[in-house]
């Protein structure tokens, strides 16, 4: 059910409220243009500095948007246990198809912290499960034995979205889970080459702007066409690394307000781009011919 070319999608803002019509009209637009799932409330989202009330309307209003057309991943993680287990359980009572679940940041928990951590949620609320390791955020890397320790014992953990940037280490998941575990890759210059190992799919923040793109890459690689994907890969290179150029996701709500998409808005501690950083962005999307 899970595969392929799944947003991470912002979370609009405008005058410090969640805009509601803007991260509708974002979420047809990546309908429109092939996308194979959603994730509200990631990384990406902003989800550090959305209350629990709005956490729950993201999650909400994007089941009630999507209709089942593509999987829902709730994000869902916290550094807090029972706060993971309350957003996880209010994502499956809600209708999500699964959970997105982050490594707990700032605490730097030991590996049998994490594995007790993933171990109370997937026993207390029964939805498929998707580990989120990425240390660069998190301060702590979970291994890829305790992320099969964790996947053999419970049997809604179906996957990872593996984000610490190394190519062996989502091999090494692979070859300790199985092929039937789901890696997803959280990193966009690394969609492609994870794909050649075994990954099923991606979760992308490029895909906020250039969904077909990304959606097109996938099928041409499921569908044998591995030249057409590799060149995808390499014509979004350099969009990758400009979406990159600050801490995510303050590039991407930049472009996406250049796209006249949503507000230029962020939420504090984030603020708006240095201005020869905006104006590189902005030359990496007129290139691209996402703007004029």
């Amino acid at each position: 059910m899970i595969h392929g070319s799944i947003v991470a999608i912002v979370t609009p803002f405008r005058d410090g409220k969640i805009d509601e019509d803007a991260l509708k009209n974002l979420i047809e637009f990546q309908i429109e243009n092939g996308t194979h799932g959603i994730v509200p409330c990631g990384t990406t989202g902003e989800s550090p500095t959305l209350s629990h009330e709005e956490h729950e309307y993201v999650i909400e209003l994007t089941v009630q948007t999507v209709k089942k057309r593509v999987p829902v991943i709730a994000g869902t993680g916290s550094n807090s246990t029972k706060e993971a287990i309350r957003l996880t359980r209010f994502a499956k009572e809600i209708g999500a198809d699964a959970a997105l679940v982050v490594v707990p940041y700032y605490n730097k928990p030991t590996r049998e912290g994490l594995y007790l951590h993933f171990k109370q949620i997937a026993s207390q609320v029964d939805i498929p499960i998707i580990l989120y390791n990425i240390p660069g955020r998190s301060g702590v890397n979970m291994t890829p034995d305790t992320i099969a320790r964790l996947a053999g014992d419970f049997k809604n953990i179906i996957g990872v979205k593996e984000a610490a940037g190394s190519v062996p280490q989502a091999s090494k998941i692979l070859q300790l889970c199985g092929m039937d575990f789901l890696v997803l890759s959280g990193e966009d210059a690394l969609n492609f080459p994870l794909l050649t190992i075994g990954a099923r799919g991606f979760i992308s923040v490029t895909a906020n702007i250039a969904p077909k793109d990304l959606s097109d890459l996938y099928n041409f690689y499921v569908d044998g066409e591995f030249d057409r994907a590799r060149d995808l890969h390499y014509k979004l290179l350099p969009l990758n690394e400009a979406l990159f150029i600050e801490t995510n996701p303050i590039p991407i709500k930049a472009a996406l307000s250049m796209m006249d998409k949503i507000k230029y808005e962020y939420r504090l501690p984030l603020s708006e781009m240095a201005q020869n950083n905006y104006d590189e962005l902005k030359q990496a999307l007129s290139d691209y011919g996402l703007i004029s």
